[in-house]
Order: structure tokens, then sequence, then C-alpha cells
């Protein structure tokens, strides 16, 4: 009867997985965390066997290091030694050996496609696969072929010509100041949120998410342009129009020229993540251990995270690349708090636990105003189309699986004409952890749509409020109906036993 949506929010490859079956860790002997494995790779030991050097690996030679102690395994077309790595493996030496002596790459996609293994297993690399010569573009001949930005439908894949979504395309033209791309998407559920542009020194770069599905321009620009530019959607045509600033006023005889995977119509799932820099412009103190960090995108970045839905944040951390999942919030619950008043297409809100015997957050807690963090693209799937005729939300959250409930919590009571009531549910340990307390109570007194209820685990005893864990006492009453047969969803977000046991 309730419509919990485990497959969709968080997304599946999410921290804030919601399904049960996601990835879950294994207890690590002393000795073998993150730190002391970074310690290792830096420490000059031959961790691949082959005393420096780099080889081009067949096949048949993969599939014979499938063992413990002789395993490589091939992640995107490089052969990696994980022999090394086995005992450092959060998710324990059997998940490895799925892939001992085999590619990987869509299982490592299906479980954490977003760790950075590149820079993690950088001193485990034994080389290359070995693969067929295949001939290259001549690009210049393609460029030649273009016709006002379109390239010929012969170099549609079959595949996604048949099963994706119809196949878009661009176009592009110019006034004395100013050059236009068009994206035509030939789809009518496309917004601001759906189109994702960086352009730096000549290289500009537009992603477009359709479905399931990504198409990239991705060109070289023929002259120059200015930092800032605009972006606008026709969403009743599916048209996007993405307007640069000619740093020269003269007439531009062609757009660019194609780089990597331009004019591309991608499955999601088979692209990489995409990094820009982004600046700490503030951080302040929520709760005793939580921050409020404030990243401002780069002036020729167009990114407008959707709700339900993470982008990744990227630190070196003692030579290597960490990288971790976080789901961005809006400043603020109510516009009373949000001081100064910032625009929202050029900031990103985050509200992140700072784990002092952690790796990542303590590094992310010492950026001083002014530096910098590599933010990803979004990730995700949930769909605003859940919200469509809602007439009951229900919001399960702990501890910092309270974020993704910030821009829901704005949508569902601005945007939702149909609703009638929130429910949010929020576990914490102490009063001292629960986060923006003071902004869900003023919301609740201004909004009789919204009710608040606070659980603790660990209470003062004083506290008149709920206590205990999400169980089935507590969750019965708080979820029933406004009526017997209203359209109702459930979101629940927290730690994973906290999850699975509110699925359950």
């Amino acid at each position: 009867m309730l419509n919990v949506p485990s497959q969709s929010f968080p997304a599946p490859r999410s921290q804030q997985r919601v399904a049960s079956g996601g990835r879950s860790k294994v207890p690590l002997k002393q000795g073998r965390s993150l730190m002391d494995w970074i310690r290792l790779t830096k420490s000059g030991k031959d961790l691949t066997g082959l005393k420096g050097r780099l080889i081009e690996v067949t096949e048949e030679e993969l599939k014979k290091h499938n063992k413990k102690d002789d395993c490589w395994i091939c992640i995107r077309g490089f052969v990696y030694n994980v022999s090394p790595y086995m005992e450092y493996h959060p998710g324990g030496e059997d998940e490895l050996m799925r892939a001992a002596g085999s590619d990987g790459t869509e299982l490592f996609d299906q479980v954490h496609r977003w760790v950075n293994y590149e820079s993690m297993l950088k001193e485990c690399l034994v080389g290359r696969m070995a693969i067929k010569p295949a001939v290259l573009k001549d690009y210049r001949e393609e460029e030649k072929k273009v016709l006002n930005g379109m390239l010929p439908k012969s170099q549609v894949t079959d595949t996604l010509a048949k099963e994706g979504p119809s196949y878009p395309s661009y176009d592009w033209f110019q006034t004395n100041s100013l050059v236009t791309i068009a994206i035509y998407t030939k789809q009518k559920d496309i917004n601001l949120d759906s189109i994702i542009v960086d352009h730096q020194d000549d290289s500009f770069r537009a992603e477009t998410i359709i479905k399931d599905c990504l198409y990239l321009i991705h060109i070289g620009l023929s002259h120059e342009v200015q930092e800032d530019f605009s972006v606008r959607v026709v969403e009743s045509v599916g048209k996007i129009e993405i307007v640069l600033k000619k740093k020269e006023n003269t007439s531009w005889d062609f757009l660019g020229h194609p780089l990597e995977n331009h004019n591309s119509l991608i499955p999601r799932k088979d692209t990489g993540l995409y990094y820009r820099k982004c600046q700490l412009i503030s951080k302040e103190n929520v709760t005793h251990d939580t921050r409020l960090f404030c990243l401002m995108l780069p002036p020729s970045t167009h990114l407008q995270v959707p709700i339900g839905q993470h982008v990744y944040l990227k630190l070196p951390i003692t030579g290597t690349e960490i990288v971790k999942p976080y789901t961005p919030v809006s400043g603020s619950l109510l516009s009373e708090f949000k001081e100064p008043v910032l625009p929202n297409n050029k900031y990103i809100y985050f509200l992140i636990k700072i784990y002092h015997t952690g790796l990542f957050t303590p590094e992310l807690d010492r950026l001083q105003i002014g530096d910098f963090v590599s933010v990803s693209s979004p990730e995700g799937n949930f769909k605003i189309s859940k919200f469509q005729e809602l007439e009951d939300l229900f919001l399960l959250a702990a501890g910092t699986g309270f974020t993704p409930m910030v821009k829901i919590l704005n949508y569902a009571l601005t945007d939702i004409p149909s609703l009638r009531k929130v429910k949010l549910m929020f576990f914490n340990k102490t009063e001292d952890d629960i986060i923006w307390r003071s902004q869900l109570e003023k919301l609740a007194f201004k909004d009789k749509r919204l009710d608040v209820e606070f659980v603790l685990s660990a209470p003062i005893s004083e506290w008149n409020g709920k206590q205990g864990h999400i169980s089935p006492a507590l969750l019965s009453e708080f979820l029933k109906r406004n009526l017997d047969k209203s359209k109702v969803l459930v979101c629940i977000c927290g730690p994973v036993p906290f999850t699975e046991q509110g699925v359950r």
C-alpha cells in the first residue's frame, strides 16, 4: 500500500541506499584502514610483482591470475594486481574475487563506480589490456561532414537508436556578439536540472540528461568566449539554448572541432564522473559535529542538482584522491535564516557530519575559505514525477540521512498543490545531534500541513519526546494516511541498518 521507493531514492550506488541489497562492509584487521593502505602505496614496496614494468595483458594471461594471492582485475582496459589490497578492501576479499582474472568493470560500476580506483590502485597497475588495432577517426574529415552542427544519422548507434529515446541533435547560430548553441532533445520533460554546462579555455562541454542516457556536446571552440553565459529551456518543445558571449565581435566560420565523445548519446551507467573545482565560500556550525558548507560553482559552469540526487566531493589526501558522495541541501528551510541571500544557481550547500577519526571529513573541515573542492556532476534516479498528485508524504530520517529530505520538504510545501500532509520522523542520539531543530519547528508552526517528530535513542531524563530506535510500534502510528485512498510516498534515509529495518 505504501510506495517505498527502494530502487529510486536514494540512488542505487549512493551511500544513502534504501534497498536491503546494498553494499555491506566487513570488519577489517588492525592496521588495514584506508590510511594504512595509502601508507603502504607510498612505502616504495613493489605491489605488482613486476618491479616497476608495465606490460600488455592478453585475455589468456589475465585469466591465469584468479587466486587470492595472485589476483589481477581489469577495470576500463587497465589491469591491476589487487592481491596486496585484499585485506584492505572494505567490501571483503570475496567481493574482489568475483572479478578475479576477468574484466570487472561492470561489477565495479554496479557497486561503487564513484571510487577513484585510478588513484587508489595506481601502485598496483600491471598494464593495459591488449587490444586489436582500431582505425582512428579523422576528425578533420568529420568536421567537413558537419552540417549546421549536426552529424549524419549514420553515426547513431543501432542500439541507442532502437532502444533509447529519439536521438537528439544540436545546431548553432550567431550574432555579432553572441553564439547560441541550440540542443533539440525531442523530449518534453526537460528543465534546467537536465543540462550541465562547463567551459574552460576553448573547451566547451554540455551534458543533457535524457531519460537514462546522457547526450554530450564536447567541442574545442574555434574562438574565445567570456566566462559567463546563460541557459534557457523551452520545456514545451524540449529545446535548450546556451548563449555564449564572444570575446571579440568577429564572425565565426565554424563552431569548433569535436573532442572526445562529441555528439554522442551514452547510457548514463557507461559515463565517467566529470568534476569541476568549486570554491569554499562559507562554513558554519549547525550542531557540535555537523557543518553547513557553501561552495561556489565556477562562473563558467551551469549545474543544478535535482531533488533526491547526489554529487561526489573529491579531495587529495596524502597524495591520493579520496571521493565521497553527499546530497546537496538548500541554504536553509526558511528564507529568514538565509544570510546573506545567495543566488541558488551558483552555490551548492552541504550538511556534513565531521568524523574526527575519519579520513575525508577532517580534511574537509580543515579547508579555509577560498580553498577548492572538486564536485562531480549529479547522480541518482529519483524523479520529481513521483510527487504528482501526491497527498501524503512520509519522511523517515536518521542523523545526516536528513539531508535529502531538506529539498524534498522545500519542494513539497511550495510546489505540490494536491499535498495534504507531510510527516517527518527524525531519529537522533541526543538533542544536541538534531540538525536544524529550530528551523523545523518554525516551519511546522508556519505550515500546518507539516508534522515533525523527534525520536532520541540516548536522551537525557528530562526529554519528553519519543525514545528508541525505528520499530513497527513507532511506525504504525506515524504511517497513517490522511484519507483511506490517498496517494502516498514514503522516503527513508540513514545508516544501512536503519533503512533496512525501516523497509522491513
